[in-house]
């Protein structure tokens, strides 16, 4: 059966959408994962005084991941005002650039051998400033994908958002294991560690150019010519978001538990625990078996998006909870064996489940708000999610291994973190977008 130019035009749309929305994350998500996973290679000697305990320092650089969460919902605020107000696309340039600003400052950042306590502060506010770019980044390309796709195709095209996560990682974990490889720990701890950061402004050039080629979203503009042609002023678009959905929101950040803070505890506390002395592994294996990882859970995020649209979101979601949840201990302890094989085929296998409750999230937690205040309310929701369990569980993770010497605590996070996610999301609302008609309602907007 052959397709109508119209179709052509809106599957095309949705292909550019989707490209634009994961190379804009890829690059947002490498930014961000570079400075996580440094922390436990050189960050807790290089900014930090020298003698410091290992894991304090440590805890005291994801301290520095924390600020970052804690600023995305204030990023999310900004950034979903704009988004609601004028466009999808233009916030979406925004947080990239701020975000690709504040990685190449990294690059060129003194540490405290030059500078004193001024180099953990400068480092602590561009953390801040990458926060504020990922609060808004997130829920912009997750509309943007989502919302020029199909009915039947959101959770298949909006998958494509969530590829940028495991792509970013699988780009920062090569690059630095090859770095370390090529310069050796001593010297890539006094040069090559800012290699990675100052390639930062070449990937912002590239994801500017194409996020600039892609139309605003079907349903901002059938939505904002509905407020526009009944003359009614709208709400602040946090103001809607927090009294029109409150209690989605709630669920929202209940839903997202294993999406946001289960992904830092198998890789970037697994970092940290797996190259403790007590365990004894090189940080060159770890960032290979993590590398290898993202490879399975980038063919896996799209594989779940696809499920689904076939089978629904909420079952392929409480699905990944539940296997995640039976695989964690089998992971972490293992992490503290010999087999290497093990250990890269176990790191796989729990990235292939977690990647279940990631790959459909997009278009879930878009589909639970209406159009209105929606870029505020999935930006805010997901952020708060990011700032309680992403921000918090690692530190978590790491002060109560360093006070237990034991992995069972964070195999109990990791399991409460699921049993959360699984219930909220069998509570989720599911919502349809119908551009042609628009959903204003009176109780939506005030004069």
């Amino acid at each position: 059966m052959s397709t109508s130019p119209t179709q052509q035009h809106q599957k095309s749309r949705a292909k550019k959408a989707a490209f634009a929305a994961f190379i804009g994350t890829t690059i947002e998500w490498y930014d961000f994962y570079i400075y996580a996973f440094s922390v436990p290679i050189v960050f807790d000697v290089l900014f930090f005084p020298e003698g410091t305990d290992r894991l304090t320092a440590i805890a005291a650089g994801f301290a520095g991941t924390a600020v970052g969460f804690l600023a995305r919902p204030l990023g999310a605020v900004i950034f979903g005002h704009i988004g609601d107000r004028w466009g999808r696309r233009p916030a979406l340039v925004m947080t990239l650039t701020l975000m690709g600003t504040a990685t190449f400052m990294i690059g060129v950042l003194p540490t405290y051998a030059a500078v004193g306590v001024a180099a953990p502060i400068l480092l602590v506010l561009l953390r801040l400033i990458q926060g504020l770019a990922v609060g808004g980044e997130w829920g912009g390309a997750v509309l943007m994908s989502v919302e020029h796709a199909d009915q039947n195709k959101k959770t298949f095209y909006g998958s494509f958002t969530q590829l940028g996560n495991p792509a970013g990682a699988l780009m920062a974990t090569s690059l630095l294991s090859l770095l370390v490889g090529v310069f050796g720990e001593d010297s890539f701890a006094d040069f090559g560690w800012r290699i990675p950061f100052l390639l930062s402004a070449v990937l912002v050039i590239v994801g500017f150019i194409v996020r600039q080629k892609v139309e605003e979203s079907p349903v901002f503009k059938t939505e904002t010519a509905a407020v526009q042609q009944q003359n009614i002023r709208q709400k602040a678009p946090l103001i809607s978001a927090l009294h029109e959905n409150w209690a989605n929101m709630l669920l929202g950040v209940g839903a997202l538990p294993v999406a946001t803070g289960g992904y830092y505890l198998i890789t970037t506390f697994a970092t940290t625990y797996a190259t403790d002395p007590s365990v004894g592994h090189s940080e060159t294996l770890i960032l290979n078996a993590l590398s290898v990882a993202s490879i399975v859970e980038l063919g896996a995020t799209i594989l779940f998006g696809w499920l689904g649209d076939k089978l629904g979101r909420k079952p392929v979601i409480i699905g990944g909870s539940i296997a995640t949840a039976l695989l964690g201990p089998p992971m972490f302890l293992g992490l503290g064996g010999d087999n290497v094989v093990l250990i890269f085929l176990l790191v796989a296998v729990l990235r292939l489940a977690m990647s279940a409750t990631y790959g459909p999230m997009a278009a879930a937690m878009s589909q639970i708000f209406r159009p209105l205040s929606r870029y505020t309310s999935v930006s805010l929701t997901y952020q708060m999610a990011g700032a309680i369990f992403g921000g918090l569980i690692p530190i978590a993770a790491t002060l109560s291994f360093q006070a237990t010497a034991s992995i069972w605590p964070t195999i109990g996070m990791l399991a409460a973190m699921c049993a959360l996610g699984a219930v909220c999301m069998g509570f989720a609302p599911q919502r349809q977008d119908t551009p042609s008609q628009p959903t204003l309602r009176t109780g939506e907007a005030t004069a």
